[in-house]
């Protein structure tokens, strides 16, 4: 199974980095083999803006030669794992930039005329690994789950993907956040976990 682990966080010396190299270290103790590639956002410098004028036109961004490396790791992915912070009840602007560019018509999905477009990635399966520092049914009672709805209704449905799994843990900066056990979870789930 081919794991692409998308990373969106600043800091190395983050939780969020700590669950990153936890998916990692599960991934190599599991009894079957995989292929895995890394895309850390920010170290990547990946630029989230999206341009249009004369030169990009919108419906062209699913060929934007800039991009070419980062659609090839999505084709190439069995699983997309992404391992990022809840701010402000979403995911930060730098994976909504790469979603935004990434996620286009063309490649990601393409319109038929129906409801909802054909999904092109179908077959992959997704992994959010998030933390936040709010309680963890924060979002649940006052967001109305906005950010597992974003994630798995509004983007990977309409591309497609059907099977996402959510790993979202509140409290995290609380010294009560109970950080180990939630690692070892993660890393439990990675170590004996299919596609």
């Amino acid at each position: 199974m081919n794991t692409l682990v998308v990373y969106a966080h600043p800091n190395r010396e983050s939780l969020s980095y700590a669950f990153l190299q936890r998916v990692l270290k599960g991934i190599q103790d599991h009894s079957a083999p995989m292929e895995v590639q890394v895309l850390d956002l920010y170290e990547d410098e990946f630029d989230p803006r999206l341009v249009f004028n004369k030169e990009k036109r919108r419906r062209d961004m699913h060929a934007d030669p800039e991009l070419a490396r980062y659609r090839e790791q999505l084709l190439w992915a069995d699983r997309i794992v992404m391992v990022y912070p809840i701010w402000w009840g979403r995911p930060p602007a730098i994976l909504l930039g790469y979603i935004d560019r990434m996620f286009a018509s063309g490649f990601a999905y393409r319109d038929n005329g129906k409801l909802l477009p054909e999904g092109l990635l179908k077959g992959k399966s997704v992994v959010c690994v998030s933390t936040m520092k709010g309680p963890a049914k924060y979002t649940l009672f006052w967001l109305h789950d906005a950010h597992k709805v974003l994630m798995k209704k509004a983007l990977f449905r309409y591309v497609g993907i059907r099977k996402v799994k959510f790993f979202e843990f509140g409290s995290m900066e609380s010294p009560k956040g109970r950080h180990e056990s939630k690692l070892r979870k993660v890393y439990r789930y990675f170590r004996t976990a299919n596609a």
